[in-house]
């Protein structure tokens, strides 16, 4: 083996190390602003559990872009009373 081709191997062994942490970096970053959406919502919505909410006029405003937050809200809601429906229905039982 030369010098040359060791060179090469050792730069591609580096560059892997370097695609690795830019994909658990940006993992992070992911669930980072998952987690800030999340508590941004329970921020603007914590009304509804008794948390103290923001202004009315600022949370209107706001609720436009809030509409994922609340179709996963009522999604979960709607699960909470059956867990097995959405399985049930997806398996076609009678």
């Amino acid at each position: 083996m030369s010098f040359q081709s060791f060179l090469k191997k050792l730069t591609r062994v580096f560059e892997i190390f370097v695609q690795i942490h830019r994909e658990k970096a940006s993992e992070i970053i992911e669930f980072e602003l998952k987690e800030l959406e999340n508590i941004f919502s329970l921020l603007i919505l914590g009304g509804f559990i008794g948390m103290p909410s923001p202004p009315v006029p600022i949370a209107i405003e706001l609720l436009p872009y809030m509409e994922r937050e609340l179709t996963i809200m009522l999604a979960r809601t709607d699960m909470a009373q059956d867990p097995l429906a959405p399985l049930i229905g997806i398996l076609d039982v009678d």
